[in-house]
């Protein structure tokens, strides 16, 4: 079952207290407890320790695995009432206020943040009544993050205008959520209707979302491990081969691959999958004369037609 942002964060403070009240805690029962996998619950670890009592680098969660059980060193350390600078507290009211206007957040989480808003405010004073004369903005990634986590707490389908910079084209799609991520950028996956296949979209490249009534209802899919990674080819997707000069051979080590044979000239020839072919041919142009599409043909074709398309512009610009 998909897990929002917001959900996430609650499990995530719950767990604090979990583990505190259970040292040594086995990985296998705090994962049944919180219905996670096991996996899951690692990656929560792995936040943890960078997470505190001051954003200006209070005492940290010293908490570790070794794969087996889960220790917490400094408890009591962290333990001591929370007190917040005039800063911090300007900060934190400010961030509050920003998220409480986020369209798509779920009414309940609003006022919620609201009520905790003013008891906060009424505690910091002067501090609280400065940070009224501030205000922050969020761009567009914002809001589709927060209509994207409506959805997927609602388990509703969503309707996109995408941009795929692979085609310079604008799509317009249905796509079931399945959860939010963040690897460089933040990213949905979902079940896309137009291809009836597994897709990862970037939220900076969505030009236009809506909230549909029709039920989001994704075919039983295992998540994919995210720990390598974005790119992650499947058994299934199409095979690609490209031959690199002794320029071009850092392909192999930026691009996931099957295989990579010694070509004579101290070049490779690298086969390797993707879900989507085509977004090679902008790698093809920025290879230029160190590498060149050999297979299908059909995308050796397209990129030379880009390349010489590319080439045409310049000479007439």
């Amino acid at each position: 079952m998909a897990t929002n942002a917001i959900d996430q964060t609650r499990r995530m403070l719950s767990l604090v207290t979990y583990l505190r009240e259970r040292p040594g805690a086995h990985v296998q029962d705090v994962a049944r407890a919180f219905g996670v996998t096991e996996d899951e619950l690692i990656s929560d670890l792995d936040v943890l320790p960078m997470c505190g009592t001051s954003f200006r680098g209070g005492d940290l969660l010293d908490i570790d695995t070794d794969g087996d059980r889960i220790w917490w060193h400094n408890p009591d350390d962290v333990a001591e009432p929370l007190r917040l600078a005039a800063d911090e507290a300007t900060a934190l009211l400010v961030a509050a206020r920003a998220v409480a206007t986020l369209p798509g957040l779920r009414e309940s989480d609003r006022l919620a943040l609201v009520r905790a808003t003013a008891k906060l405010e009424t505690a910091a004073g002067e501090s609280g009544a400065a940070s009224s004369r501030l205000s922050v903005t969020f761009e567009a990634e914002g809001g589709v993050f927060a209509d994207v986590d409506r959805a997927i707490s609602e388990r509703r389908r969503l309707w996109l205008r995408y941009y795929s910079p692979a085609r310079d084209e604008l799509t317009e799609r249905e796509v079931d959520p399945i959860r939010l991520f963040a690897v460089g950028h933040t990213y949905m996956e979902g079940w896309c209707r137009l291809s009836e296949a597994r897709r990862t979209f970037r939220l900076d490249r969505v030009a236009e979302i809506r909230l549909l009534d029709a039920p989001s209802a994704p075919p039983e899919l295992e998540l994919r491990d995210l720990s390598e990674g974005l790119v992650q080819p499947a058994a299934e997707d199409p095979e690609v081969v490209i031959e690199v000069g002794t320029g071009g051979r850092w392909v192999a080590e930026y691009y996931p691959h099957d295989s990579a044979e010694e070509l004579p000239d101290g070049g490779l020839r690298i086969t390797l999958r993707t879900p989507d072919p085509a977004s090679l041919r902008r790698l093809a142009l920025r290879l230029g004369g160190e590498g060149r599409i050999v297979a299908p043909p059909e995308l050796a074709d397209s990129a030379r037609t880009a390349a010489r398309e590319a080439l045409t512009a310049y000479e007439t610009a």
